[in-house]
């Protein structure tokens, strides 16, 4: 008998194995999800499974509390900013944490990247976004779900991280329907 997550966990599988085929991480660093807003689950990579020998049988389900619905292995690490991400946004259906070269770069040195060429400009009309530091009471509390809160209130509240645009002005809350993550 077939799993009920089956067509979510395919979905999620899909879109993981773009990551190594993209270049955008080594090693079994990534992660993709897939949500089913309808059930309260998401799919998501498991951890340290690597991309060359991960099967859509080892997808893991769990729901936004982070209770496993379903498969054998854990999941991945990142599950807790997942789970924020999808109770916060509620028109996002998946999310995708890679760690490509150049935005890894401009991440490091805390910059977001300005909209400076007809590329970007295809695919959105904002800068992307570099999230303020992650401080370290927040890191020693709980890492992966405070990462998610750090992601959250840089887009819907960034009066409380102070969240600033690439040039350093303000930046102003965004709601979904302008939210270019969304």
């Amino acid at each position: 008998m077939g799993s009920i997550y089956q067509t979510l966990k395919e979905e999620a599988f899909e879109a993981n194995m773009q990551i190594p085929k993209r270049g955008l991480a080594i090693y079994t660093w990534g992660n993709v999800s897939a949500f089913d807003k309808a059930k309260g689950v998401f799919a998501i990579k498991p951890s340290g499974v690597p991309y060359d020998t991960m099967t859509v049988e080892d997808i893991v389900v769990v729901d936004l509390e982070l209770n496993k619905v379903e498969g054998k292995l854990n999941p991945s690490s990142d599950t807790p900013t997942h789970a924020e991400l999808y109770k916060n946004f509620a028109d996002i259906g998946g999310v995708t944490h890679t760690h490509s070269p150049y935005a890894t770069s401009w991440a490091q040195a805390c910059k977001g990247i300005p909209l400076l060429g007809t590329t970007h400009a295809d695919h959105s009309a904002n800068a992307v976004v570099c999230t303020p530091m992650i401080q370290k009471d927040a890191v020693e509390r709980a890492y992966e779900k405070e990462t998610g809160v750090l992601i959250v209130n840089t887009f819907l509240h960034p009066e409380k991280v102070g969240a600033t645009s690439y040039d350093g002005s303000p930046l102003k809350p965004l709601v979904p329907a302008e939210n270019p993550m969304v």
